[in-house]
Order: structure tokens, then C-alpha cells, then sequence
């Protein structure tokens, strides 16, 4: 029988997969990310006060919520699309905006692991103050040991291990939750202080869209993986209960960072918020309910960002791997040893890693400033995958039937948001995210030329690569220009 507008085609059973309360665990574990627990602070040191806040989760919460079910319609309608989500910027748009949408994912997720190690050295130095702000010489050795140590478990082929997964979710999930039931039930939250908040940006001058932005940037680095949610979604034991758990995950994590946010803001002035220290979470617990607040937040985070490390030095090895064996990257990043362990992309992106490592203690940049730069990578794969699905609603609207429930009119406007939200995050990096982004991106076109080479593929042929290698050259002359004359600094 046909699938009736509305119906999905056929409901398939996995026995082995998860049940939808697993389902929408899991997806919650993967989604919820160290950036909960810098939320507090992030947003007012960057200029931004309760009302801008407020403002950011509304825009956040609409424009990821049409990623996520742009990401789930694209999963159910191209199912055979194994080569990531940058197999859609290809499919879609031709190989070079394959390939950059794949480069700016492996870079976001190697930049994922220095403001990881930046903010595990700064949780350390509660306890160990030698560590300073997390970029100091004894922060950067510490951070060299632990990512060459995971290089050398994952070169064996260690990519996953149940214990740290434990771990990993235990000593995240616990704090926040517990910092959540402290703030509201011990009744730390002074509506008083939340009221002066809403109007209290820290900064000068800033208008209430430039406050908005500040804060924007924050909240799409804490939804940061929400693609691999749908993948974790596909494991499910009844088709049925993917697009449920896609959903109530979202919401429930919406839920957990508006509520840390917001909680916030009814404990500290702006002011005090923008002045706590790395994670701010912990000075708000301090805050609340005293010392052991503050040694709870820092031992769940450093052993959170322990343990999330050892999984993005396999993600940041593993995407670039991929790609190659797609024939996105040139061959060698396809190459392996004998453990099957992706060698090359494995060396290779912690060697990138060390260098921004070393970087840091050069320079004032912190956690805060290498993840605006990874979201802002990543922006690339997720503004290409949404404008995917808006070319299917046009070119395949047949592909939809059977395949998803509602209209192909409905996942039209939501490719549209996707799109509109990816630019608006684009723009809100601002002039020194826009900076070094071009700067990231411009290598990958001479990297992409010899991929092609190598596989004896055209290159730069069609317009439309042309125009994104002009647009590449032009911004990264500009970010030249601005650098040299001071008008960009980090």
C-alpha cells in the first residue's frame, strides 16, 4: 500500500537497537558539551545582558531545531550518503564545496580539542594553580602530553572505550544537574538581581543587535554536534521513535542550557558573571551554595573534557580519513597501519593541534576564543547542508514521499531558516572570526587541486568554483589588509 501524505512508507523493527528513553539519553549525552558549563560567564564577558540573552536562545532555538530536522530529513531521504555531512554540500553544489565543507569540518573539530584543552588546564588550576588561565607553559605541556598520549591509544586502534563514555557522561550530566536543583531549591535565584540583569551588558556603546550577536556565537557553539545526534537517531529500534528522539533530545537540551543560563543571571551582577574565571559555572556555583560548588563544577569538567578529548582526537583523525577514502582529500590522507588506525590524519591533525597549542601562550586568546572560530568552521558543512535540502524540495520533491512525515513544503522553510540562521552565525563571529576562518579555509583550495590531481579529476572548472575560490583569495586579502593595519587583533 501506498504511504498516505504524512505516513511514513514502512515502520522496520531493529530488536537490537535502543528503546526511545536510550534514544533520547544518548542523544542528550552527545549533544550536551563542556560549553554548558562556560555559558554563565561567556555571554557577559562579551558584552551581551539578560535581555540579549533571552533574545539569542529564541533565534538559537529556532535556527537549530531546523538544522537538526534538516540534518534528520536528509538521513531518511539520502540514506546512502556515508561520506558525512559534507557528502551534501557535494552532492549538491559540485566537488570544491565538497571538499571545503569536509576541510572546515575536520579543522572545526581539531579546534574543538585546543579549546577543550584550554578549559581542562583552567578547571586543573582550581586545584592546581601552576595551570594559570589554561595557556601558560604548564598548561601547554600538560595539554601536549595528554593529546600525543591519545594519538598513541588510538594509533593502536583504540577509537572508543565504554568505561570513558561512563565517565564522560556521569561527570557532566551530574554537576549540571545538581548546580540546577542547588540554584532553585536551596533558593540562590534572587528575582532582583535576574531584573537588573536584563539590562546590565557589561560593555559600552553596544546596541541591542550588537549584544544579541555576542551572545549568538555561544549559543550555537554549545549545540556544536547536533549533526551526529541523527546518526545516534538511525540506531534506534523502531523508525518511529527517531523522529521523537531527535525532537524531545532537542528540546530537553534546549531546556538544560536556558535553565543554566537564565539561573544565572538571577545569582551574580553582569558585571561579576564577566569577570568569573574558567569554567563560570563554577564561580556561580561558589556563588550559590559555596566551596564544594565550586570543586564540584571543576572535577565534572576536567573529568568530562578528559575524557571528550580521547573522542575528538578519533573524530578529528576519522573526518579527513573519510573524506579521502571518498576521494574528497588527497590519497595519503587515506593511509593507514597496521592496527587500521587512520595514521596520517591522525599525526597530521595534532600536529595542527600543537601549533595553535603553542599559540596560546603567545597571545591572550583563551577557550572562549578558539571555539568561536570551530563553530564558525563548522558553519560551512551545516549552511550547506541546509541549502541541500532546500535544492531537493525543488529538484526531488517526489523523494520526500514515503520518507517523511509532513509536506516537502514544510522542510522547504526549514532549509530556508537553515540557511538564514548558518549566515546570521557567520556574521556574528565578526570581523576576527571572518579573519582567521579565511585564513583556515584559503590552504584547502591548494589541497583540494592536488585531491583532484591524484584522482584525475577536473578542478576549478564550473562557475560556481570559481567564484568560491574568488570569494576565498578576496577575504583572505582583506583579512591581510586588516591584520597589517591593526584593525583586526587576537
Amino acid at each position: 500500500m501506498a504511504a498516505q501524505p504524512g505516513e511514513i512508507a514502512e515502520e522496520v523493527d531493529n530488536p537490537q537497537g535502543m528503546g526511545l528513553f536510550r534514544l533520547v539519553t544518548s542523544v542528550i549525552t552527545l549533544i550536551v558539551g563542556a560549553g554548558v558549563f562556560t555559558l554563565s560567564g561567556d555571554m557577559a564577558a562579551r558584552g551581551a545582558d539578560g535581555a540579549s540573552i533571552i533574545a539569542a536562545w529564541c533565534i538559537s532555538g529556532v535556527g537549530v531545531l531546523c538544522l537538526t530536522l534538516t540534518f534528520f530529513a536528509l538521513s531518511r531521504i539520502k540514506p546512502k550518503m556515508k561520506g558525512g555531512i559534507y557528502s551534501y554540500a557535494k552532492a549538491g553544489f559540485g566537488g570544491l564545496l565538497g571538499f571545503t565543507s569536509a576541510w572546515g569540518y575536520w579543522i572545526s573539530a581539531l579546534l574543538c580539542t585546543v579549546s577543550f584543552s584550554a578549559l581542562l588546564f583552567a578547571a586543573l588550576a582550581y586545584f592546581f594553580p601552576i595551570f594559570g588561565e589554561g595557556n601558560n607553559l604548564p598548561s601547554i605541556i600538560g595539554a601536549s602530553v595528554l593529546i600525543w598520549f591519545y594519538v598513541w591509544v588510538v594509533s593502536r586502534g583504540v577509537t572508543q572505550a565504554a568505561g570513558v563514555n561512563a565517565v564522560i557522561t556521569i561527570s557532566k550530566l551530574v554537576p549540571i544537574f545538581v548546580a540546577i536543583t542547588a540554584i532553585i531549591f536551596l533558593g540562590k535565584f534572587n528575582p532582583d538581581v535576574f531584573i537588573q540583569n536584563l539590562n546590565a551588558g557589561v560593555i559600552d556603546g553596544m546596541s541591542f543587535w550588537d549584544k544579541v550577536t555576542a551572545a549568538l556565537t555561544t549559543t550555537m557553539w554549545v549545540f556544536v554536534g547536533v549533526e551526529g545526534a541523527v546518526a545516534i537517531s538511525g540506531r534506534s529500534k523502531r523508525d518511529s521513535d527517531v523522529g521523537k528522539a531527535t525532537l524531545i533530545a532537542f528540546f530537553c537540551v534546549l531546556a538544560i542550557y536556558l535553565m543554566v543560563s537564565l539561573l544565572s543571571l538571577g545569582v551574580l551582577p553582569m558585571s561579576e558573571l564577566a569577570e568569573l574565571k574558567n569554567p563560570p559555572l563554577a564561580g556561580v556555583m561558589e556563588a550559590a551554595v559555596g566551596t564544594w560548588g565550586a570543586v564540584l563544577i571543576n572535577a565534572g569538567v576536567s573529568l568530562s573534557l578528559i575524557g571528550a578529548m580521547l573522542g575528538y582526537t578519533v573524530l578529528s583523525s576519522e573526518s579527513p580519513f573519510e573524506a579521502a577514502q571518498q576521494g574528497a582529500f588527497p590519497k595519503v590522507f587515506a593511509k593507514t597501519n597496521k592496527h587500521g588506525a587512520p595514521i596520517f590524519t591522525l599525526v597530521l591533525t595534532n600536529i595542527i593541534v600543537e601549533v595553535f597549542l603553542i599559540t596560546l601562550m603567545f597571545s591572550a586568546s583563551t577557550y572562549q576564543f578558539f571555539y568561536v572560530i570551530s563553530a564558525g568552521m563548522i558553519l560551512i558543512p551545516y549552511l550547506f547542508s541546509a541549502a541541500y535540502l532546500v535544492k531537493l524540495t525543488f529538484t526531488e520533491p517526489d523523494a520526500f514521499a514515503g520518507k517523511v512525515r509532513f509536506g516537502v513544503g514544510v522542510y522547504r522553510v526549514l532549509g530556508i531558516l537553515g540557511v538564514v540562521y548558518s549566515l546570521l552565525l557567520s556574521y556574528a563571529s565578526g570581523a576576527v572570526g571572518l579573519t582567521i576562518m579565511s585564513f583556515l579555509y584559503a590552504p584547502g583550495i591548494l589541497v583540494y587541486i592536488k585531491g583532484c590531481k591524484e584522482h584525475g579529476q577536473p578542478y576549478l572548472q564550473g562557475t560556481i568554483d570559481k567564484v568560491v575560490v574568488g570569494v576565498i583569495l578576496i577575504a583572505l586579502v582583506v583579512s591581510f589588509v586588516l591584520v597589517f593595519t591593526g584593525q583586526v587583533v587576537w
